[in-house]
This record gives C-alpha cells, sequence and structure tokens, in this order.
C-alpha cells in the first residue's frame, strides 16, 4: 500500500516544543468537545426513553431516543462545511473556540431541560435543537483540531502528532463514562429526576479549562504561510467537493466502520445488554470505561506506528479485526460472563477501533491540499461520521424485527468493515511530509 506523493516547497522550521504544546492543547479541546457529546449518547440510552418518550413501549421509546440521538450526527456534515469553509478562509484557531463554545452552551442548556411531564412535547423538541447544535459544533470540532496537531508536528511525525486530538475521543469517553457510573449507583427515581442532570452540568467547568487553553495557542504554520501568500481558497468547500470528490467519498467511507464500533458498543450496545440480558448498567460502563482508557494507550501507540509502515496497512489491520471480532464479540457479551464481556470490549474499542483512528488524522491530512485541507478533511470525516452514527439507529430497528437477536448487529458490524476497508484501498494521500508544511 504505497502512496503517491508531491514534491513541495521547502517548509517552516518547526519548533517541537510548539508542537507538542499545540497538540496537547488540541487534546485538551476534543476531550471536553467528545465529553459533551458522549454524555448525551449515554443519557439516550439510559434516560431519555423515560423522560422524553414516557408514552412509547420500551422498544419504541428507545428507537424514539435514538432517533434525536441521530440528529447530531445528521447535522454535522453541516458543520464540517460551514467551519471547514471559515477554517480555510479565516484560520483554523478561531473556529476552534467557537466551535468549544457552541457544543459547551447546548450541553449545558440540554441539563436544565425539564421533562415531558413538565412541559409536554416542548421537551424533546428542544432536546432535538440542542442535540443540533451539539453536531454542527463537533462537525466543525474535528478538522480544526487535528490539522493544528498535523499542521505543528515535525516532518516524520505526523501519525503520532495527529494522533494527539484523537485521544481526546476515547478521554472524552472515560470523563463522560465516569460521570455517569458516578450518578449510576443512585437509585432510578433519584436517577432519572436529578442524577442524570449532573454530567451535563459539569460540561460547564470543562468549557472554561478548555477556552483558556485554545485562546492561547498560536495559528497553524500552514494556514499562516498561505495567508501571507494571498493562496487561501475564495470558496474552499465548493473547491474541495468539485476538484477531491473522490477524495471526500473515500475518506468517508472509510471513516463509517470507525463510528460503527464506537457508537454500537457504547450506545445501543449498552441499552441492549442492560435491558434485555440484564447486565447490571455499572458493569457494562465499567467495561466500556476500562477499553477507553485502554484507547488513551493505543490511539497514540497506532499513529507513530503509521509513521513508520504507512498509514493504509495500519488502518487496514484495524478494520480487518473489527470484522473478524464482530460475531464473537456479542457470543462473548451473551455468555453473561463479566470477564468475557470485558475482553471483547477491550478488544474491540482497545484495539481494533485505535487501529484506524490513530492514523487517521494524519492519513486524511494528506488527502487534500492546505487551501482546502480543512474542508476536505472535514466533509470526508464528517459525511462517514454521519452513516456510522446512524447504524445504532439501523440496528435498534433490527433488534425490534428480529427479537433481540444478536446475530443481525454482527452481520452489520462485519458487513460494514468490509466496506469501509474497500474505501480505504481506493485512497491516495498525495501530500507528502513536507507538503503538509507547505
Amino acid at each position: 500500500m504505497t502512496d503517491t506523493t508531491i514534491s513541495p516547497p521547502a517548509p517552516p522550521k518547526t519548533d517541537q516544543r510548539q508542537s507538542t504544546k499545540v497538540a496537547f492543547a488540541s487534546l485538551i479541546g476534543t476531550t471536553v468537545e467528545w465529553y459533551d457529546f458522549y454524555i448525551y449518547g449515554t443519557a439516550a440510552a439510559l434516560v431519555f426513553p423515560q423522560l422524553f418518550f414516557p408514552n412509547f413501549s420500551p422498544a419504541a421509546g428507545l428507537l424514539a431516543s435514538l432517533s434525536t440521538y441521530a440528529v447530531g450526527f445528521a447535522a454535522r456534515p453541516l458543520g464540517g462545511a460551514v467551519f471547514g469553509h471559515y477554517g480555510d478562509r479565516v484560520g483554523r484557531k478561531k473556529m476552534l473556540v467557537i466551535s468549544l463554545l457552541a457544543m459547551g452552551l447546548a450541553t449545558l442548556a440540554m441539563g436544565l431541560v425539564p421533562g415531558f411531564a413538565q412541559i409536554g412535547i416542548l421537551a424533546p423538541i428542544i432536546i432535538v435543537a440542542l442535540r443540533f447544535v451539539q453536531g454542527v459544533a463537533v462537525g466543525g470540532e474535528w478538522g480544526g483540531a487535528v490539522l493544528m496537531a498535523v499542521e505543528h508536528a515535525p516532518p516524520g511525525k505526523r501519525g503520532f502528532y495527529g494522533s494527539w486530538p484523537q485521544i481526546g475521543s476515547p478521554l472524552g469517553l472515560v470523563l463522560s463514562t465516569a460521570a455517569f457510573s458516578a450518578v449510576g449507583f443512585l437509585d432510578d427515581e433519584a436517577f432519572l429526576s436529578w442524577g442524570w442532570r449532573v454530567p451535563f452540568l459539569l460540561s460547564s467547568v470543562l468549557i472554561i479549562v478548555g477556552l483558556v487553553v485554545r485562546l492561547r495557542l498560536m495559528e497553524s504554520p500552514v494556514f499562516a504561510q498561505l495567508e501571507a501568500s494571498g493562496n487561501t481558497a475564495r470558496m474552499p468547500v465548493k473547491e474541495a467537493i468539485t476538484g477531491h470528490t473522490r477524495s471526500i467519498l473515500s475518506a468517508a467511507g472509510a471513516f463509517i466502520i470507525i463510528n460503527t464500533v464506537f457508537y454500537l458498543v457504547t450506545v445501543l450496545g449498552l441499552s441492549w445488554a442492560t435491558t434485555h440480558l440484564g447486565i447490571p448498567r455499572g458493569t457494562f460502563l465499567g467495561a466500556v470505561l476500562v477499553a477507553a482508557v485502554v484507547m488513551c494507550f493505543t490511539v497514540p501507540l497506532f499513529g507513530a506506528l503509521s509513521d513508520r509502515v504507512g498509514r493504509r496497512p495500519v488502518f487496514a489491520a484495524g478494520a480487518l479485526l473489527v470484522g473478524l471480532f464482530a460475531f464473537p464479540l456479542f457470543a462473548m457479551i451473551e455468555s453473561g460472563s463479566t470477564p468475557l464481556l470485558f475482553l471483547g470490549i477491550i478488544v474491540i474499542m482497545g484495539l481494533g477501533h485505535p487501529l484506524m483512528y490513530g492514523p487517521q488524522a494524519a492519513l486524511y491530512a494528506e488527502m487534500f491540499p492546505p487551501e482546502v485541507r480543512y474542508s476536505g478533511a472535514s466533509l470526508g470525516y464528517q459525511i462517514g461520521g454521519m452513516l456510522g452514527g446512524l447504524v445504532p439507529l439501523v440496528a435498534s430497528a433490527l433488534l425490534v424485527t428480529y427479537d433481540n437477536a444478536s446475530w443481525p448487529m454482527a452481520a452489520l458490524l462485519a458487513v460494514i468493515a468490509l466496506i469501509s476497508l474497500g474505501s480505504l484501498l481506493t485512497i491516495r494521500a498525495r501530500y507528502s511530509d513536507e507538503s503538509v508544511r507547505a
């Protein structure tokens, strides 16, 4: 899997301390964003069916709740397009600050929304609107965060430095799972009345931390050079779509499996295991929490590995592992054995997912020229994210159709792994080490 590269002009010199500072700041910011995004998923599985859709049957309530959850994914390509356009026009840093504020305020508001019993149909309408804002914000977040890290990275270390903001995803999951685990031991009445709101309200603290860190960042040297030379694109999104259609579609297709793994386990898997199999809520959340901690180490490990052996071979290994492990995963969960439950979730999320997620940032940055990179990478990522994020909704419908059998979920996971692997094979990362900084 060799890549064709374009010879670039000489890059500006790098400052490794600055590279590390930017990568760390990107990590902090993405952690806050993903914490906010993930607590909604946990609440959608555990709380919202009863709180916002109380007149539905349990299965229909879950389906309705996951439909509101899916709104966030439907909004992500819009966020990628809007923030990508301005990120390529006015700079990466400004967009990161705006996306963090939008996400944080929407999440904080969610923690204050009364339930259906208090304000009726207005309650789920408000939740859907706020979820849409979350989706737009996270749609604009990823491209700017990873480009700041990749475009500041020393030559030959883009995979490693680009993986730092990627760690924000599992770290956000650790924090969100820990927050819900802390209130998960409340009795059902306390948990449904006020306990679930605590993780949402805690977001206000994280917003302040994230803003302080991001406001101190220097702009990407790549964008600064583009702006100084007057070579910024006039209509970046349009130019990305018309000039790099294949790359956007390939990036989207490859990413579907990453989101599918993550949300099929952490959202639908959580609901299915606790309601159908009777697995204690704390046990399943504990397994997810351990897997997320493992991911915090394996994501940068596989990002660094991609600097040595290439992005696509590492990514492909992850897609193959997920496809082959799909049926064993659900069999291990259904076994009722806590050690097998932990092992299955750790393998799929602690190894399979990071093999793909670790090299992804550098791979996608290398697919697009600097003047449309924010737009192109964001659109590819967010379109794939939208499709992958809708999988729990599809899988929940399959559960209803097939009486909670696990094999349709396993088959769906395996098929999507093959689709993403095929998309990966069409990717050509054309922009070499130096051109990322040129």
